[in-house]
């Protein structure tokens, strides 16, 4: 359980310039926007999302800058497993969320032989409201309840698509709250096929159509199946 009494815990956010440190105020994360575009995944894969809390659940992907800054990763360091299969993860929660047509859903992210898997939990996004609520999802080896990201045209060799009941058994990259799909619409004209290209990178979106405000996270708990 992660209750950000004592920091951010090992649960960092993502934009522009790569992981970055969540701002903690009465113990609890604030992730606001405007937030990166993730375009890894951009069609032929399932789409664009925001990356607002971040879990590594291996050490080896825990960011080295935030070991130099003295954050540990709780989750990492105290050896827990990567096995998802059935987990119940809780939030405490609250927002001022414009979601322009996007969910707060759950992403599962593993390395399965050899190839990095994306899946998020469309069947269960969380709710953001004014007021704080405590909500609760299962991760399910159901495949109709998430959807894999796959790849963009030129990520293959890292990313790509897999099932999700082998991807749950190897959870061993991190888990991530996302805020999926993003309407990604060029503020320019292009030439082409827009999806070749890095979206907020190699040309300005319309952040119009973009997820805008804040989310706060108190607490969170992952209890593991009984093996």
């Amino acid at each position: 359980m992660e209750t950000f009494d004592d920091g951010p815990g090992g649960w960092i956010g993502w934009d522009a310039r790569g992981a970055s440190v969540p701002e903690i105020r009465d113990s609890a994360a604030i992730s606001r926007s405007p937030w990166w575009v993730d375009f890894n995944h951009a069609p032929p894969g399932a789409g664009y999302l925001h990356l607002l809390y971040c879990l590594h659940t291996t050490a080896r992907y825990y960011p080295q800058k935030m070991r130099d800054l003295g954050i540990p990763n709780r989750f990492c360091d105290g050896g827990f497993p990567v096995d998802f299969t059935g987990a119940k993860l809780t939030a405490r929660l609250r927002g001022d969320l414009d979601p322009r047509g996007a969910h707060l859903v759950l992403l599962a992210q593993g390395k399965v032989g050899g190839i990095t898997i994306n899946s998020v939990l469309t069947a269960q996004p969380f709710r953001v409201t004014r007021d704080w609520s405590e909500q609760a999802i299962t991760l399910e080896p159901d495949s109709k309840q998430w959807a894999c990201l796959g790849s963009r045209h030129d990520r293959t060799e890292t990313y790509g698509w897999g099932e999700i009941q082998g991807l749950l058994r190897e959870v061993n990259c991190d888990i991530i709250l996302v805020l999926f799909p993003l309407d990604i619409v060029p503020a320019v004209s292009i030439q082409g096929d827009p999806h070749r290209l890095r979206a907020g990178l190699e040309y300005p979106v319309d952040t119009a159509r973009l997820p805008r405000g804040e989310v706060r996270l108190d607490e969170i708990r992952i209890e593991f199946a009984a093996p």
